[in-house]
């Protein structure tokens, strides 16, 4: 079930791939017309949480006086934030989804890179299973071992490339892939190249440095955005862990898989940096131009319609706190009721005799 709807995903994914390589000839430049066809569908809902970002950063003094005043008192603090929030229209969580988008866009990438048969051609498995069968006539063998069997449709696409002229026109669907880009194997993996170190010539240099290059990429482009978004000054342990954890991981990443993945994780680091400049500049122009007096009387409005709001709940909540107090006996303008008898009574003390108090007690 779990691997038709992984399918299903990368369908897509594969066709866009497939159209930029029908047209370009070029897997290397497929991949990243790839990546900026997707930066491009993602811009729209990314516009929102950018500008909320970049209004959040022009109100760090606000939020640091409140954690200054409410250092103390952190339900209150966090309240005080909750209310600064809504009034200026903030969501401080709007960025955070957009951030684990580029994930499940790369896992349908490298199935795609790694089964191009099954999801880049859209082959079914017997028409796979007969394309081997004519590539073993012709001398291919089927690769041994699990990690080299995790690979075997690479190897395979490569061999139906280099014998295209015994497989052309025979298969509905089989394209003539070619992995090379700029004399690099793209399907290959760095770590598979260390034993040609150091006489593999450029495919293999090259090689290394695709992955040393998505690093520095996206490095950059960490910085860049927490620079836009006013944490590179005031950055913490975990910031500073967070800003070299993923471009660590890229390049341990960008050796243990196909290179074609350092082709999209540079794209895609490069693209989202233009993307941040180009939005910084666009939005922090709004937002200087928002700052005029017509732009502050409607967020004040805003501020004016929540306080009321919150003023209706308090008064709901405390119309609703008196009807669960018990009601208090009220007093009457009469006697008080005696709690004795009428013999123990002495003017209006009630116990000055007793309560069993009798005058005739010792009378015979």
């Amino acid at each position: 079930m779990f691997a038709q709807i992984g399918y299903y995903i990368c369908v897509p994914f594969a066709w866009l791939t497939r159209l930029f390589y029908s047209i370009t000839g070029s897997y290397g430049i497929a991949l990243i017309l790839f990546t900026l066809v997707v930066k491009l569908v993602l811009l729209p809902f990314q516009l929102k949480s950018k500008k909320s970002m970049l209004r959040m950063n022009r109100m760090q003094g606000k939020i640091k006086d409140i954690q200054t005043r409410f250092a103390n008192n952190k339900e209150r603090q966090q309240q005080e934030m909750a209310d600064l929030y809504a009034k200026e229209g903030i969501n401080p969580m709007s960025g955070c989804l957009w951030s684990f988008i580029p994930f499940p866009i790369l896992i349908a990438l490298y199935y795609i890179i790694r089964t191009p048969l099954r999801y880049f051609m859209s082959l079914s498995e017997s028409v796979i299973k007969e394309i081997g069968t004519l590539a073993a006539s012709l001398g291919y063998t089927a690769a041994e071992g699990t990690q080299q069997a995790a690979y075997e449709q690479i190897y395979l696409t490569k061999f139906v490339h280099e014998h295209w002229d015994a497989f052309a026109g025979k298969f509905d669907g089989l394209v003539n892939l070619d992995y090379n880009f700029l004399g690099i194997d793209l399907a290959a993996t760095p770590s598979s190249m260390f034993s040609q170190f150091p006489h593999g010539g450029w495919p293999m240099f090259g090689l290394f440095l695709l992955p040393v290059i998505a690093t520095a990429l996206q490095f950059l482009m960490t910085f860049v955005s927490m620079k836009s978004n006013g944490s590179s000054g005031n950055m913490n342990g975990s910031s500073k862990a967070m800003m070299y954890m993923m471009p660590l991981m890229t390049l341990w990443m960008g050796f243990i898989l196909p290179g074609a993945l350092s082709i999209y994780w540079s794209a895609n680091a490069g693209f989202s940096v233009l993307q941040e400049l180009t939005l910084n500049k666009y939005f922090n122009k709004i937002l200087d131009r928002e700052e005029t007096d017509k732009e502050r009387e409607k967020r004040e409005k805003r501020a004016a319609k929540y306080e009321r709001q919150k003023a209706m709940m308090a008064e709901y909540n405390n119309a609703n706190t008196a009807k669960k107090k018990p009601q208090q006996k009220k007093q009457t303008n009469g006697e008080k009721r005696a709690s004795t008898n009428e013999n123990g009574r002495v003017g209006q003390r009630p116990y000055a005799r007793g309560r069993a108090y009798s005058e005739d007690h010792y009378n015979d």
